[in-house]
Order: C-alpha cells, then sequence, then structure tokens
C-alpha cells in the first residue's frame, strides 16, 4: 500500500520541483535604477558642430543635422570615400527657435547625394570641425535594423546604446520618446551629444511619443523642438507632417506614424497613409513595416487603452495592406505578440512588438495582466534593445536583448515569415477594396 502510494506521489513531487525550476529560472531579479547622466560643460567654439545625426531623405540621399551656437557658419557638408578626401559637397539650410527663456544654436539641416550603397563615406560638417563617417545601408538583403524606443539621458541609455553600438545595424527605428527633456530645453542639447557617436555613423529614423509634445496653450505649439531637431523626410515621402512618412530600404517600406496628431478618418494623415499604402509594390519592398508610440496591443497594465481610438481607425489599412510588423513604444516594457487583428490572433495580422524600454528616467512597467492575453506570446519588463535583420525576401530575424546589468543578454528570439510567402496580401487587399 505505501510502496503503491510512493509510486504514484514520486511522480507528482518531480513535476512540482520541475515547475518550480522553470519559474526560478524565469524570474529574472531586474537591476536597481540608473540615475540620469550628467553632462558636464565643454565650451567648444561658436562654430563648431555638435549634436550630429543622419536620417534617410528620399532614394540615394542621406540628411546631415547639427547645430553651430554662431549664426554665419555655412551649412555646407563635404564628403568623400577617403578619409581628408572630400570630392562633393552639398549646401543646406537652417532654422531654429526660442522657448520661453531660452533660445537654440542654428540648426543646420543638408542632403547630400546621390549616395552609392552599402559605401562608407567620411564628411566634416561647417568646412570644420572633426571628421566623421557613415555606412549607407545596401540596396539589398540582408538589411538589420536596431529598435530601441523610449530612450532618455540614463545610466540604462547608455548601457543601451552601448550594446547597440556592437552590433551590425544599417538603421536605427525610434517609436517615440528621445530626450525626455520634458520642457527643460538643453536636455535637447545633452541628449544631441549622447547620441552622436551612433546617430552620426548610422541613420536614425525617429517618430514622435508623449515626451516630444512640450505645449504650453496659447504660447507654444506642440513638438516644435522636436521638429526643429530631428527633420525626417516627410516632404520626401508626400506627407504635409513631421510627425508621419515613410522611407523604403532594401528591400523594406517603413511607415512611421504619429499617435499625437490627427489620426480620424477625415485627418491629412489617415488620407496620407491610406495613399501611401496604395503605392507599395510587394515585389520592389515585399516587407512592410510601421511605426508609432502608442502601442495597440499591450498586456501591461501601463497605458491600457490609450491606443484604441487609433487602431480603431488605422488598424483595417495595416491589415489591408498586409503590415509584417508592428513597433511601438511608450509602454517600459518588452511584449512580443503572435500576428494579430482585431483583439484576437489572425494569421494574417502583423506582429505586435513593444519595445519602449530604452533606459528612460521613469523606470519599467513592471505590472502585467495575468493571465496573459492568448495573443501575447513573451513579454517581460527590462530594459534593452531589440535587431531585426531581414534575411531574404521572404525570412527575418527577430531577437531582442535585455539589458542584464552591463551585458547584452539574448532574452527572445523568432523567425518571422513575410506575406509574400502566403495569399494574405492578395486576399486582405480584395477585402479592402
Amino acid at each position: 500500500m505505501v510502496l503503491n502510494k510512493l509510486k504514484i506521489l514520486l511522480p507528482l513531487w518531480a513535476v512540482v520541483m520541475a515547475i518550480t525550476a522553470v519559474t526560478a529560472t524565469a524570474d529574472y531579479v531586474r537591476p536597481p535604477a540608473r540615475k540620469t547622466l550628467h553632462f558636464p560643460w565643454d565650451p567648444k567654439p561658436s562654430s563648431h558642430p555638435q549634436q550630429v545625426h543622419i536620417s534617410l531623405a528620399g532614394e540615394n540621399h542621406m540628411r546631415v543635422t547639427w547645430i553651430t551656437s554662431d549664426t554665419s557658419s555655412p551649412s555646407l557638408v563635404e564628403y568623400g570615400t577617403s578619409p581628408g578626401q572630400y570630392t562633393s559637397k552639398g549646401l543646406g539650410d537652417t532654422t531654429s527657435y526660442s522657448y520661453i527663456l531660452y533660445s537654440s544654436g542654428t540648426i543646420h539641416h543638408t542632403v547630400i547625394g546621390p549616395l552609392e550603397h552599402n559605401t562608407v563615406y567620411y564628411y566634416r560638417c561647417g568646412g570644420q570641425g572633426p571628421e566623421l563617417h557613415f555606412k549607407t545601408p545596401p540596396a539589398q538583403f540582408p538589411v538589420t535594423f536596431a529598435v530601441a524606443g523610449d530612450l532618455g539621458q540614463t545610466g540604462w541609455t547608455k548601457s543601451t546604446l552601448d550594446h547597440i553600438d556592437l552590433c551590425e545595424y544599417d538603421v536605427h527605428l525610434l517609436p517615440g520618446d528621445l530626450s525626455y527633456a520634458d520642457y527643460i530645453q538643453r536636455r535637447w542639447d545633452t541628449f544631441g551629444e549622447l547620441v552622436q557617436p551612433l546617430a552620426s555613423a548610422r541613420p536614425w529614423m525617429v517618430t514622435q511619443g508623449n515626451h516630444e509634445k512640450e505645449n504650453i496653450p496659447f504660447l507654444i505649439d506642440g513638438f516644435e523642438s522636436y521638429n526643429a531637431r530631428w527633420k525626417m523626410p516627410y516632404e520626401e515621402s508626400g506627407s504635409s507632417s513631421n510627425l508621419y512618412y515613410s522611407f523604403e530600404v532594401a528591400g523594406a517600406h517603413v511607415v512611421m506614424l504619429g499617435s499625437y496628431t490627427y489620426y480620424d478618418e477625415n485627418s491629412d494623415q489617415y488620407n496620407w497613409l491610406k495613399a501611401d499604402l496604395s503605392t507599395v509594390d510587394r515585389k520592389k519592398t515585399p516587407w512592410l513595416l510601421a511605426l508609432f508610440h502608442v502601442p495597440w496591443y499591450n498586456s501591461n497594465h501601463a497605458h491600457q487603452g490609450e491606443g484604441d481610438e487609433m487602431m480603431q481607425v488605422m488598424e483595417p489599412l495595416l491589415y489591408a495592406a498586409g503590415v509584417d510588423i508592428v513597433f511601438a513604444g511608450h509602454v517600459h516594457a518588452y511584449e512580443r505578440s503572435k500576428r494579430v487583428y482585431n483583439g484576437k490572433s489572425d494569421p494574417c495580422g502583423p506582429v505586435h512588438i513593444t519595445i519602449g524600454d530604452g533606459g528612460n528616467k521613469e523606470g519599467l512597467a513592471n505590472r502585467y495582466k495575468d493571465p496573459s492575453p492568448e495573443w501575447s506570446v513573451f513579454r517581460e519588463a527590462s530594459f534593452g534593445h531589440g535587431e531585426l535583420k531581414i534575411v531574404n525576401s521572404t525570412h527575418a530575424f527577430w531577437s531582442w536583448h535585455r539589458n542584464d546589468d552591463d551585458e547584452s543578454v539574448r532574452s527572445d528570439e523568432a523567425w518571422i515569415t513575410s506575406f509574400t510567402t502566403t495569399g494574405c496580401v492578395a486576399k486582405e487587399q480584395k477585402e479592402a477594396r
């Protein structure tokens, strides 16, 4: 009798121990928060180029942006494929803005090109300053995107940027909340200094988040600082606003949307998106990606329901176009979904990835809904970054890298198949019509 009971209890005990072991392994003890970075005063000549960053500006062109303290420095970029030998040059324009008692420096925007694909260019800004270099994206696959949102300027931000710098990527995608200046305009300047080593070497393609608003009723319109400093290729993509645009790189068409500008069916953004998606040629760009700040699929308690209105209006457009992957930020944690549409798993819906975990000062969003929704595959409240390597027209490899102390640890990964291998695009477009 006792022997029979033991035979029954031992397997049960083994199962309990196995479950306990798995749970213990899955529980990650997060390191404590890190302080906001301190930037000591570092005076430079008034004409010295500062806060240099680059962004794609139409086919085979790059926009170079920098700031000087004076108003007389030329918006000149000299460049070439050998160090110190500048065989080409481009001239641009300038802007500036005032914000209560703060006055920005002179912000230079200069578009250069046409450029060769997958080529290192050496350049300098304003006819002086240090020589910098950047690498243009490839013309065809493979192409790799680094993805991190809600960066800020903390010790964890620095860790995230250090990890991104170690990966072989072509373009950085940032779904909103850049500097966390939050009305303190000097923080935009320190953010520019912080990201220059990376943002001057690879194109940074960004969209706005709530921390970019900075509007003061009756005094200052929203996004004034963001629009002046981070000009994106909205004009090149037929948009009337810097808050939403699209671009193409290698075989991917990328749509950057605005969660904080009008998106109803009568809005300029909605009509622009409808027109932009109608021009996508899946033979030329078999991958279709979308980015915006507020997630539509979110099982974290933070920011619940904030994206519902935009989702109700715009999700059918993305579904009809056959968008493969959607990236969002805002929630300070990481989550990856199954293919999903209309609130439930759908083999013809996009994969949604929330990656608002770049290192912001507000800390992590630790509380998730329990049980998790059926569409949620992986979720964790840790700082980190993602890498999307599109290998060819049909397959891409996604990985998320947690900041474990100062080490980058791959903690989630998945192969994603483009809709060009399925009948989804034809089916969805027929339904949309």
